[in-house]
């Protein structure tokens, strides 16, 4: 059996869906809505385009079920970014993106969103805190922290084709 795969795509004006294939082949998503809200759902084994559950969470629903599967009793010292109004995302570049092979600081992020990028994930390597002379490549993950509302914004920005 093959490993787990995850993959996100940004929804704009609603959020940004992030899609889970499991070892054993059972698809899950999760929608990220603009107001903290989620939608989780299931898809049938028979059929992975036919959707046997969907639930749509609250923000504090959603936090107890992230409890529930990674608890946060381990370490006080971390920050949670839901309590400051906070988010921290993963948006990937496609291939295709209209930023593939540009300067980081050419797509004004900050400036556009107050957003920032704390940290680029490339095949295996991770770039902590880029400057703007960083060369972006599609297949990239950026780690962007800032407001619902900004990371939404970045996620359009980056999604550009």
């Amino acid at each position: 059996m093959g490993a787990a795969r995850m993959s996100s795509t940004p929804l704009p004006g609603i959020g940004v869906r992030y899609d889970l294939t499991t070892r054993e082949q059972r698809r899950l998503s999760v929608v990220a809505h603009r107001d903290g809200s989620r939608t989780l759902s299931a898809y049938r084994e028979d059929d992975p385009d036919a959707c046997a559950m969907s639930a749509r969470l609250t923000a504090g629903e959603v936090a107890a079920l992230i409890d529930a599967l990674m608890p946060a009793h381990h370490s006080p010292s971390l920050l949670s970014t839901t309590e400051l109004g906070l988010v921290a995302e993963r948006i990937e570049l496609s291939a295709t993106s209209h930023w593939n092979g540009r300067l980081l600081g050419d797509t004004r992020m900050r400036t556009e969103t107050g957003v920032s990028i704390v940290a680029v994930l490339r095949r295996a390597e991770a770039i902590p805190s880029p400057g703007p002379d960083f060369r972006l490549a599609g297949g990239d993950t950026l780690i962007v922290i800032g407001t619902r509302e900004g990371v939404e914004a970045a996620a359009a920005i980056l999604g550009r084709e």
